[in-house]
């Protein structure tokens, strides 16, 4: 499977069954073009999102979110809204999967630059 159909971040760890895997990367592409305003890479190891405030777009990345801690569990996801700033949206991995880290960056920064 190529980089475009989202093989590229999904892991051997990973327990979602292969047959749901382009449903799941159809949500995160639908969470990237619809909420993500921003994207930063403060080290290998770390993505932060910056997402719209909507109620919708929160509610949306915390399902998904805790949906995909269930299959990947070298995941950390912290979503926030500190002091009433911009939802944010921190990723962080551990050293051993910063490859899917890459990978989800880029699919997250070409997917809100569209």
């Amino acid at each position: 499977m190529s980089d475009e159909d989202g093989s590229s971040w999904v892991p051997d760890a990973c327990t979602l069954p292969t047959t749901e895997r382009p449903l799941r990367l159809a949500e995160f592409d639908t969470l990237f073009r619809a909420g993500v305003r921003a994207v930063d890479r403060p080290s290998a190891r770390h993505l932060r999102l910056r997402l719209d405030g909507a109620d919708q777009v929160e509610r949306t990345a915390r399902d998904l979110t805790a949906r995909e801690s269930a299959c990947c569990s070298f995941f950390t996801f912290d979503l926030a809204r500190p002091d009433d700033g911009p939802l944010t949206l921190d990723i962080r991995v551990p050293a051993a999967h910063t490859d899917v880290l890459d990978a989800l960056a880029a699919r997250a920064a070409s997917r809100h630059d569209r």
